[in-house]
């Protein structure tokens, strides 16, 4: 079963001046969304076994940047909870266990008696559900920013250009044994574009490039001659800006 059949139908794009990374609140979310199809009452087996995951999901991330598992089983209608943490590929160890941290507790502060939520931040991704949606491509739960600002100069070049750099690193994440990519590209004499590709590492290699390929695609249909636009979803996401935003 999709993720689509339990997380609520959303695509917002939100028309926001992005600034650099550094100028604002790391410890603040992107966006969340919690679902409505399916509660759980307090002091119940899902409610036991959401909390074992989120333990088990804070410990195990920070290592590698991704965690994934499952506590309880359907077979014994035991109510099973799934999750999975993502963290970006070039933040630190130290700052991904943080991110994951404050993920677990915003979202069940968000979310409080959902059986499904997902919740976004600069530096990582936190999702649960009591379906099992590991190895599915997610095309229900994302948002998109964008850049207000226009860039100067030739903006057909420059969107070219970018969907160049961004389709370049959704090939080069798909092959890498994290799924992430980024990297950039000199656009005139001056000006250089930044991009990041990034998939859950459940994604087989041919999902991830299918998942990343979509995105851009999605964002180009609304960033049109913009300094800096992402699509940001369930299992990918999609980033350019203008300034560097990633570390090399």
């Amino acid at each position: 079963m999709s993720s689509s059949n339990f997380f609520t139908i959303i695509l917002i794009s939100l028309t926001l001046a992005l600034i650099p990374q550094t100028s604002f609140a790391l410890n603040d979310p992107l966006f969340h969304i919690c679902s409505t199809s399916k509660n759980f009452t307090p002091h119940t087996p899902y409610e036991s076994n959401l909390k074992t995951l989120i333990n088990s999901l804070i410990y195990k991330t920070p290592s590698t940047g991704f965690g994934i598992g499952s506590v309880g089983q359907a077979q014994y209608q035991n109510q099973p909870a799934y999750g999975l943490a993502l963290c970006r590929g070039d933040i630190t160890t130290l700052e991904c266990k943080t991110c994951v941290s404050n993920a677990s507790k915003e979202i069940l502060n968000l979310c409080p008696y959902n059986k499904g939520a997902i919740i976004w931040y600069d530096n990582c991704m936190f999702k649960y559900s009591d379906i099992d949606f590991f190895g599915k491509i997610d095309n229900t739960n994302k948002f998109s920013l964008l850049n207000v600002q226009n860039v100067s100069g030739d903006s057909m070049k420059f969107n070219n250009m970018t969907k160049d750099l961004l389709s370049l690193l959704a090939y080069e994440a798909s092959l890498d044994k994290k799924l992430y990519a980024s990297g950039e590209l000199k656009i005139g004499e001056l000006e250089r574009v930044y991009g990041l590709s990034e998939c859950t590492r459940d994604l087989t290699s041919v999902d991830c490039k299918k998942c990343l390929d979509d995105a851009i695609s999605e964002l180009s249909n609304f960033s049109d001659g913009k300094k800096g636009g992402r699509v940001v979803g369930g299992s990918c996401n999609v980033q350019y800006e203008i300034y560097p935003f990633v570390r090399e």
